[in-house]
């Protein structure tokens, strides 16, 4: 092969819809190029990709910046274009390497180009792994939306093309536990285009691990460059819609899984709540416990519900910009039938199964709703009913309260006041009263008893008057 080429395009989100802007994750919004100059550091030794952070327009003075962008937002992450990264020597091979970072509205993206020195140098198969593409992997950059690998070479026309992208591919992973299936082939500005995809067995739904291969081999001499070139910015902005498309369609898959694991348990709660609200005899305090845990699940379903909301508008938006940068790069020249594919097809059938999940769970919020409000309404009417037992049995206590002080009041004036009217009496008693019958005198004591007793109950009287008419005021 010769013009050979390996291109890494990778893409990494930036931030989300639920970033707050004062709250920045630095080294999550970093990760991509922290990750490029590691590779720089340890495999690829380039002094440009070494010294990446100093040519970056988001880094000041070594230190991640995440306010760059506020007031200077722009496409490209350099001041001067292209980052010529240098040459470095390998077994047989003088290879050089570019950089081309990007900011994609809430995206980060580079373009890092590896390449013989001069053009002319022919590589074969056996000559790929000095470019060390391991280090090219999805392991190794980390780019949260994923990655292409795309591959340019030419060659003869008697050379089976199938053939030797197969060979590529597998000398691409070579070493690793990554198998190249091939998904499609197709034609793009003359020159045969390959597609190959390659799971992470521990991670196969993981499309942050999975490693997309682009492999394009000129056999034609067609000006296959000359068009790349033409629809650079297109090509660049279709592979980062595919991507998000794929990222966006898997979030989406997580929050299904969640929300009817949810919509499931409140089924079975809808069962235990009718039963609950049967008995007369339901604790408060158990409705107000099944109500909080209700709340909460109520809270996580409406999350998980505007994830998919989200979603569905994201991969709307995203779908309607590979289509406008699919309709850009076929009026510069041919393209793969599979791009097109995959939008009529691929896109349309996921964009139609995050509808259809948003129906079939949209109804769980309503009833979530309803038996929270249904459940507030039985605590509520019991929490009348308990004020009011309450406010009756204070009653009552008050009333009891009343009473006691009234009879000791009562019991009080009358035996005080009867003791004293006793003794004044007694102070003048000091020989028997006459009595109508001379033979049976009157004692003393027996006149006191009789005025003291005499005294007790009319003051008594008097008192129990007196205190009726307070406590009725």
């Amino acid at each position: 092969m010769k013009n050979f080429t390996i291109s890494l395009y990778a893409f990494h989100l930036r931030h989300t819809l639920t970033d707050s802007p004062d709250e920045v994750d630095f080294q999550k919004e970093s990760l991509l190029w922290e990750n490029l100059v590691k590779v720089g550091e340890n495999s690829l030794p380039f002094d440009g990709l070494k010294n990446l952070r100093s040519n970056l327009v988001c880094y000041q003075n070594d230190e991640y910046d995440s306010n760059f962008d506020q007031a200077r937002p722009h496409f490209w992450l350099t001041n001067s274009g292209t980052l010529e990264l240098g040459n470095i020597n390998t077994k047989n091979l003088k290879i050089k390497a570019e950089l081309q970072p990007f900011l994609l509205k809430d995206t980060y993206a580079f373009d890092l180009n590896i390449s013989p020195e001069s053009a002319n140098t022919p590589v074969d198969v056996s000559q790929i792994n000095q470019f060390q593409p391991s280090s090219l992997l999805p392991s190794k950059i980390e780019a949260s939306l994923g990655q292409t690998l795309w591959i340019y070479g030419e060659v003869d026309e008697n050379v089976n093309c199938q053939k030797l992208a197969d060979e590529i591919a597998e000398g691409l992973l070579k070493d690793t536990n990554l198998k190249p299936i091939l998904l499609n082939q197709g034609k793009l500005f003359g020159s045969l285009l390959f597609e190959y995809q390659a799971d992470d067995p521990n991670e196969p739904y993981n499309c942050t691990k999975r490693c997309h291969i682009l492999i394009l081999l000129n056999n034609n001499q067609a000006p296959t460059l000359e068009l790349f070139g033409k629809a650079y910015d297109w090509i660049i902005n279709l592979l980062c819609c595919y991507h998000k498309i794929f990222y966006i369609y898997q979030q989406a898959c997580q929050r299904k899984p969640e929300a009817r694991r949810i919509y499931s348990k409140l089924n079975r709660e809808t069962l235990n709540y009718f039963n609950l609200i049967a008995k007369s005899d339901t604790e408060l305090d158990q409705m107000k416990d099944w109500l909080i845990k209700i709340a909460q699940d109520a809270l996580k379903y409406n999350i998980y519900l505007r994830d998919l909301d989200a979603h569905n508008t994201s991969i709307r938006t995203n779908i309607a910009n590979y289509r406008k940068c699919l309709q850009k790069i076929t009026e510069i020249g041919e393209v793969p039938h599979y791009w097109q594919t995959f939008l009529n097809r691929d896109c349309k059938l996921w964009q139609t199964q995050i509808k259809t999940d948003i129906n079939f769970l949209a109804p769980g919020k309503d009833l979530f709703e309803q038996m929270i409000d249904s459940i507030r309404g039985i605590v509520e009417i019991k929490e009348a009913k308990l004020e009011e037992e309450k406010i009756k049995l204070d009653a009552e206590k008050a009333e009891r309260d009343r009473s006691l002080e009234r009879t000791i009041q009562v019991a009080t004036v009358a035996l005080g006041s009867g003791a004293i009217a006793a003794a004044s009496i007694s102070a003048h008693i000091d020989k028997p009263f006459k009595p109508l019958n001379p033979k049976y005198p009157v004692h003393p004591m027996i006149s006191s008893m009789f005025w003291s007793t005499l005294g007790t109950i009319t003051l008594g009287f008097l008192t129990w008057l007196w205190t009726k008419r307070k406590f009725k005021s």
